[in-house]
């Protein structure tokens, strides 16, 4: 099983508003072809942060009633497991964050991998790299 980051499901369902360039293209196509394999079946563990940080883009991004599909989607979704973050991990994930660097959700996430023995993570966020024990798949 891997972490799914939520940047994965922003750059898979986002609409660009500009031309992209080779590289982001690349990227989009990426986050689909991630999305499309959990969509078949690829169990993965996400949080309700990172849910949530998923939700604020979109809703800033999309119209509502687009934005209610995927929400519903995401969180209906039975290979997507949505981890809960305590309190305690919260106050953990900005040690982690203050100690390594990186920013406090990608702590949140490194934390609930940690918990469940996951070693990767499926994300095009570098800060993940920071973390010598988890690699990370951009697909």
């Amino acid at each position: 099983m891997r972490f799914v980051d939520s940047n994965v499901f922003v750059y898979a369902f986002l609409k660009p508003r500009r031309r992209l360039s080779p590289p982001e293209e690349n990227l989009k196509a990426s986050a689909k072809n991630i999305v499309a394999r959990i969509n078949a079946g690829e169990n993965v563990v996400t949080s309700v942060v990172h849910l949530a940080e998923i939700a604020n883009i979109l809703e800033d991004n999309l119209r509502p009633a687009e934005c209610m599909r995927i929400e519903r989607a995401l969180a209906m979704n039975e290979s997507i497991d949505i981890a809960t973050v305590s309190r305690e991990v919260c106050i953990a994930a900005v040690g982690v964050a203050e100690e390594t660097g990186s920013g406090m959700n990608d702590a949140v996430a490194r934390i609930i991998m940690r918990g469940r023995q996951i070693t990767e993570v499926y994300s095009f966020d570098k800060d993940f790299d920071l973390f010598q024990d988890i690699k990370r798949l951009v697909e």
